[in-house]
């Protein structure tokens, strides 16, 4: 069945193009998509750069997986289909985001490689930087800073991350960060750094 509803509709072209939009901000219009398990610190991570970034006088935006879902997203639940139209939507979104010119940092735990992929090849070569926020899952388990876990392990949430349902991890991620061995200052650094040296920050 075509899921494409929409019909008799033109993309249109905009008279200022987004690299006259970067010029103006004087920064690069990228997607860093951090991801992960539930309590592996990627909304923590992801704020503390985003923090760092405009310390620096950087135009940046956090997506964040529970804040979507609370709105764009409130209609999906967590079943295969449902997590790839969350990741379909949110992707489409960081797209836009970025080619306003503006530094879009995403949280989710995005666990099929397929549908981060997805967002990859939306985005375009040197505009995606898939961010692996590493941790044990027994380390995820004892921080379970929303009690998702214990309510997991008792049967009370259905097809949940790293339990019941599977976490795909990135095979060539442009960064891990391992939330294990480092601090949250620690992490934001390393992919601050890591900024640099691809040439996104100057």
């Amino acid at each position: 069945m075509n899921k494409n509803k929409a019909t008799n509709v033109t993309w249109h072209t905009h008279a200022v193009k987004r690299e006259e939009r970067e010029d103006l901000l004087k920064q690069k219009g990228v997607v860093l998509w951090f991801t992960g398990l539930s309590g592996s610190g990627k909304s923590t991570v992801a704020n503390e750069v985003a923090y760092k970034l405009h310390t620096m006088g950087k135009m940046c935006y956090i997506l964040d997986g529970d804040n979507i879902r609370h709105g764009l997203n409130k209609d999906l639940g967590f079943s295969p289909e449902d997590r790839t139209e969350n990741i379909r939507r949110i992707s489409e979104v960081a797209n836009l985001f970025a080619d306003a010119g503006v530094i879009t940092l995403t949280a989710f735990i995005s666990p099929y490689i397929k549908d981060r992929n997805f967002c990859r090849e939306l985005l375009g070569e040197g505009r995606f930087i898939e961010i692996f926020t590493k941790a044990r899952l027994d380390t995820c388990e004892q921080r379970d800073p929303k009690g998702l876990y214990k309510k997991a392990r008792e049967g009370v949430i259905k097809e949940f991350t790293g339990i019941s349902a599977p976490y795909e991890e990135p095979l060539n991620p442009e960064l891990v960060i391992d939330t294990d061995a480092e601090s949250v200052e620690e992490s934001a650094e390393i992919v601050i750094e890591k900024l640099k040296g691809l040439g996104i920050l100057n």
